[in-house]
């Protein structure tokens, strides 16, 4: 009788052991084979989701099983999650149902044309490139703005964290808020008492970032460079700006690398070779730093800048003029020889 019940009892515990094995090999064990990212758009179908996730796992009907269990056919997030190996199935199906995505890298470079800008970011996004333009363009005109372009002051270059999901309300709210905050009283002082409007400010911290590449080490000469032509009455005669104005005859598809004479006469209010005054607006995206190096300008008597051929990215810098044409020379006889047109 002993040995019929030990029997017994071992044959539970075999049958437990075994039902208890591929429970747990259902719902907790590596279900993953190889790392990614899938995405999930709002209103998916729950066979969108299996398709989605079965180039990722091992077992597409053990998942399967488990998500219906625990009815992600009816609850679940849309967004771009992360699949890492050593995840079971019941950790893939609690992150969707959670809405545990990861977030999506961007980076704000020095776009001159906002639209694309957008163009790049919304292919990051769930929504379509074409809605996404569309809703910042309604974004602007509720500023009182003609479109999205003019949405240019807002951004600044640098890298950036969004969802997948993150609708164009949401993406700009982040740079209105960061803008507000780069405002503070005491950069919202020195623009009162410096005698440009906020716009005129940020159109020269563009050419201040164009011409200086980026790079914060000259800002401020170049910033304080331009100002006293303004000051003088002079023409800025910044060649960013030509252009800026060339591209944008183009919708910015044939990107320009030399300016030529020929281009000095574009018919445009953003050359500044035959406009006197500052552009009407940026003539691309600026970082932080230039917005403050016009802010908090060198003073120096320079009034010509020129590419210098022997330390690249950097110029130099003079208030007179036959040295001026000396440099120039110098930069454009380097362009010849490198064959840059």
């Amino acid at each position: 009788m002993k040995k019929v019940i030990l029997i017994i009892l071992l044959l539970i515990i075999a049958i437990s052991a075994y039902f208890g094995f591929n429970f747990y090999k259902k719902y907790y064990s590596d279900n993953v084979q190889k790392e990614g990212f899938v995405l999930i758009p709002h209103h998916a179908k729950f066979e969108q989701i299996l398709d989605s996730i079965a180039p990722f796992i091992s077992n597409k009907e053990n998942f399967k099983d488990v998500a219906l269990s625990k009815n992600l056919d009816k609850y679940f997030k849309a967004g771009r999650y992360q699949i890492k190996i050593g995840t079971g199935n019941t950790d893939l199906v609690n992150m969707i149902k959670a809405g545990n995505q990861t977030e999506n890298t961007f980076r704000i470079g020095s776009f001159s044309d906002v639209y694309e800008m957008l163009g790049k970011v919304s292919k990051k996004t769930e929504i379509d490139s074409l809605k996404f333009i569309k809703d910042f363009d309604e974004i602007a005109r509720k500023k009182g703005l003609n479109n999205a372009e003019d949405l240019k002051k807002y951004f600044f270059v640098d890298t950036y964290n969004f969802f997948w999901t993150v609708t164009p309300e949401e993406f700009f709210k982040t740079f209105e808020n960061q803008y507000n905050d780069f405002w503070n009283d005491e950069r919202t002082s020195k623009e009162q008492k410096f005698g440009l409007t906020r716009l005129q400010i940020y159109a020269l911290a563009s050419i201040v970032f164009k011409e200086s590449g980026g790079k914060p080490d000259e800002m401020k000469t170049i910033a304080g460079l331009y100002l006293n032509r303004y000051k003088k009455g002079m023409k800025l005669q910044s060649d960013p700006t030509v252009i800026y104005a060339m591209n944008q005859q183009t919708d910015f598809k044939k990107p320009i690398k030399r300016v030529l004479n020929k281009y000095l006469s574009v018919s445009s209010p953003y050359n500044t070779y035959k406009n006197a005054g500052i552009p009407p607006g940026p003539i691309c995206v600026v970082d932080k730093n230039s917005v403050d190096a016009v802010l908090n300008a060198e003073k120096n008597n320079y009034i010509f800048m020129c590419a210098d051929p022997k330390n690249i990215g950097f110029h130099k810098f003079t208030d007179n003029d036959a040295e001026h044409a000396r440099n120039a020379k110098e930069y454009q006889d380097w362009l010849d020889s490198k064959n840059i047109k």
